[in-house]
């Protein structure tokens, strides 16, 4: 037996490391900031850095879950029309909103917000901006005016360029300049104000909303070609990543058409309505409803994870060849309807 005074009492012979542990064991430490003996306060760095660990873990993921909403409701319809307002003016003046305010417009974030990390939502919302687009140059360009003659509405042209913009444009691009610039949702806003103005004076007979065939079949015709667009972009991908598992773009191809399925499904059931005497007068009903039925089917495609496996996998899906499956039947009955109002 020796006597270790630093010990505190007699003890068995042990070595110099397990007494030096045996003494931290039974050191009492002093809380943070108290100021109590026994050593100096601990430094707040160690807190500040667990701190910001947090925020950046916590940060992207629980901003994202929060931010991200895929809204495919086939239910989505404008509220509050009055008499002699146009439905798909209406339902296109929603969807903004929609999308842009009660949502939030995420393809224009930047890196450091947690919509710029999201990547379905993004293009889903693209898809949405692309088709809006379209609609409103047709709208501009045809059944908004008499005949090709007559003079462009104001507030269709006004709409048209807003619903065009680049939908990635954030409030600085130091790419294009250095002074800040108005974002893609402001723009959209205005384009969506401009189409509701348009609305009101075409309610009040101050604007023209062509209930013609061939407007309806030029209308028809644009639609039709952007299908073709997007089922080329299916094409050229399977063929080039087909039963890649790692490939990392087949769910933005899929989430963009998906969004550009979805406006336009909206859009041409409201159409139905706008048009409803050429409809009958054509005797359309069951072709055109069997045409939107097919873009609602389309639209609201939903598989948890996106695969590009080959056509013919046993295991792994390809989900753009089903896609484009729906896409392509769309187009189909696009075409049929089209042929009919050109008779």
């Amino acid at each position: 037996m020796t006597f270790d005074p630093d010990y505190g009492g007699a003890t068995a012979s042990r070595p110099w490391w397990r007494r030096q542990l045996d003494r931290l064991r039974g050191l009492r430490w002093p809380s943070f900031g108290s100021g109590a003996s026994g050593g100096a306060p601990k430094s707040p760095w160690r807190w500040v850095w667990r701190a910001v660990l947090a925020v950046v873990v916590l940060y992207y993921p629980v901003g994202m879950i929060v931010i991200h909403k895929i809204d495919d409701s086939s239910e989505f319809a404008p509220t509050g029309l009055t008499p002699g307002e146009s439905r798909a003016v209406a339902v296109a003046a929603a969807l903004v909103t929609r999308e842009v305010d009660d949502r939030t417009w995420t393809p224009m974030q930047p890196f450091f917000l947690p919509g710029g990390a999201l990547d379905n939502m993004p293009n889903f919302q693209r898809g949405i901006s692309s088709a809006l687009g379209r609609f409103a140059t047709e709208l501009m360009d045809q059944v908004g005016r008499t005949r090709g003659s007559s003079q462009i509405d104001r507030d269709l042209e006004l709409a048209r360029g807003f619903l065009n913009e680049q939908p990635t444009v954030w409030i600085w691009q130091p790419t294009v300049s250095l002074m800040p610039s108005a974002t893609s949702a402001q723009k959209y806003r205005a384009g969506r104000d401009r189409l509701l103005a348009y609305n009101k004076r075409l309610s009040s007979g101050q604007a023209v909303f062509e209930r013609r065939a061939d407007n309806l079949q030029a209308l028809l015709e644009r639609m039709a070609n952007d299908i073709g667009s997007d089922s080329a972009v299916i094409d050229r991908h399977i063929i080039e990543r087909g039963g890649d598992p790692f490939d990392w773009r087949c769910d933005d191809i899929f989430y963009f058409n998906k969004g550009r399925l979805y406006a336009n499904y909206l859009l041409l059931r409201e159409l139905g309505l706008d048009f409803h005497n050429v409809i009958r007068d054509r005797e359309l009903a069951n072709a055109w409803n069997g045409m939107v039925e097919s873009f609602r089917l389309a639209a609201q495609l939903d598989p948890w994870i996106i695969w590009n496996g080959r056509p013919d996998a046993f295991l792994m899906p390809n989900h753009l060849a089903a896609q484009g499956f729906y896409l392509l039947r769309a187009r189909t009955q696009l075409r049929e309807v089209s042929n009919i109002l050109l008779k």
